[in-house]
């Protein structure tokens, strides 16, 4: 199946857009961009020059993502999500792209409406990062981070629901042990014989 683009929307030359991809209403994919199979673009997206975007990603309304910025598969950003790439940018002393500071989304995260991703972070796979939510440091695999700043207030299991204290899926039922300061998926105990 081919990507489907929008006809309000530009597409510039040399991108690369997989199949079954959609690029809804008055979107720009600027040139050396590349989107992977099955992503969805809402309304009003940006995407700059040079970005990745792997497979399965879905960007809501609103959402620019601009140089420096890397978006791995299944990466889900809410509405007006906003990353930026510099730290300290000028309007009267521009730097230019070398600059720029590199952001990571690791897979499977979760970066929910108006939050704010500042540059040369990286958010960790399955991690949700609640509404409105300002990042100004890494945050780590499965965890959940709210505020301004963002603080670490929990852990979320793959599925996206929020675990409880004993880390346990109320949805899925999958359990997660800790190990310093990340967790990590504990073996069914059916699967192997052990507790």
């Amino acid at each position: 199946m081919e990507a489907f683009i929008h006809e309000s929307s530009f597409v510039d030359k040399g991108v690369e857009i997989g199949a079954g991809t959609k690029v809804w209403h008055f979107c720009h994919i600027q040139s050396g961009a590349s989107i992977g199979k099955n992503c969805t673009l809402g309304q009003n997206v940006n995407i700059a020059s040079n970005v990745h975007i792997g497979d399965g990603v879905k960007l809501q309304n609103n959402v620019s993502v601009y140089e420096g910025v890397e978006l791995e598969d299944y990466v889900f950003c809410g509405p007006s999500t906003v990353f930026t790439n510099d730290l300290t940018p000028r309007a009267r002393f521009p730097k230019g792209t070398a600059n720029y500071k590199k952001t990571l989304i690791k897979h499977d995260a979760t970066l929910g409406a108006n939050c704010t991703i500042v540059c040369g972070h990286t958010v960790g796979a399955y991690a949700t990062v609640a509404a409105g939510a300002v990042v100004t440091k890494d945050v780590p695999p499965h965890a959940l981070v709210a505020g301004v700043p963002a603080k670490h207030i929990g852990w979320v299991c793959r599925c996206g629901q929020v675990l409880n204290k004993a880390l346990c899926c109320p949805d899925c039922g999958k359990r997660y042990e800790k190990i310093e300061n990340r967790i990590v998926l504990r073996e069914m105990s059916a699967r192997r014989g052990q507790v």
